[in-house]
């Protein structure tokens, strides 16, 4: 019964800010909740409910000649995904602080979900997966480096101290950069991460189209050179093939993904505290949570 569309489009929005009242209005008015950025440099978000009123927010963004290409990732979900609605206004719409980056000029190479196996199985290609650690944590390509990072802020620092992704020199005695191919969840992250690469020097590079959502809704799970679950910035926290809803949940504590194996564990206090975060909150903190945690329950008795 829940619509959910996951969408992002740079594009020069120097009336940014003009827009979140009226987007706002339209998603109470239609029952749609989840969380859209608005800033300078364009759109991001996910939002779900009823398809009428997820279809009328969508039409409206496409109204404008800027976001007449808007395109958007379709999926479905059996309970509410989002629980409110956040429309706000930021300084990025993805966050990576290189304020000299722009993808709408320049980004990689764009590679259909279809042709993606045979790229990253190229040995001369590295493949890097952008997001963060407990993204990763569940599940990523075979072969992919993990950049065990918190934020994707992170990540420029990371490039710059791997040796294998240096320049190296070749047969002829030059020095050449290597093949570089990196994944996000949506697609939103490597139009930055590729953008990075083609400014430190990187002649190939090439990013999924679509992201990992894309991939697991068209490629068959026997083709598959995904492992595992994908995260996702909602309340069914990761989807498999398919875009089905996965086994995990959320620790309300730190947001980690939490599998049957982690919920098992001595140290998992629901709404509490899971292993990952159990030695970093105060008795305090952990009483505060405990009572959040039963005004929950309370709530949804």
């Amino acid at each position: 019964p829940f619509y959910v569309a996951a969408l992002y489009k740079f594009v020069d929005l120097p009336d940014f800010a003009d827009l979140r009242a009226p987007l706002q209005a339209l998603c109470e008015a239609g029952q749609v909740k989840g969380t859209l950025l608005l800033a300078r440099e364009g759109i991001n978000g996910t939002i779900a409910g009823p398809q009428a009123g997820v279809m009328a927010v969508l039409d409206w963004l496409r109204s404008d000649a800027r976001l007449a290409t808007l395109q958007h990732k379709a999926s479905g979900a059996t309970t509410p995904p989002f629980h409110r609605l956040k429309v706000r206004l930021k300084r990025e719409i993805v966050t990576l602080r290189v304020p000299e980056l722009d993808p709408n000029k320049t980004v990689g190479q764009y590679v259909a979900p279809q042709d993606w196996n045979a790229l990253i199985s190229q040995p001369d290609v590295v493949v890097v997966d952008t997001r963060n650690d407990y993204e990763v944590a569940i599940g990523t390509f075979q072969g992919a480096r993990n950049p065990n990072i918190k934020t994707f802020t992170e990540l420029p620092a990371w490039v710059d101290a791997q040796p294998d992704l240096q320049a190296q020199p070749g047969p002829d005695g030059s020095a050449k950069k290597p093949r570089v191919a990196m994944f996000c969840t949506g697609g939103i992250r490597c139009e930055k991460s590729t953008a990075l690469m083609k400014m430190k020097g990187y002649d190939e590079v090439y990013h999924l189209e679509g992201g990992i959502l894309k991939y697991l809704e068209e490629v068959p799970p026997e083709q598959s050179l995904w492992e595992g679950e994908c995260f996702v910035f909602d309340e069914r926290v990761s989807v498999g093939h398919g875009l089905a809803p996965g086994p995990y949940e959320l620790c309300r504590s730190c947001r980690w993904p939490l599998s049957a194996a982690d919920k098992a564990s001595p140290h998992y206090v629901k709404g509490v505290s899971c292993a990952h975060c159990h030695d970093q909150r105060t008795p305090e903190e952990k009483a505060r949570l405990a009572e959040r945690q039963r005004q929950v329950e309370l709530a949804e008795a």
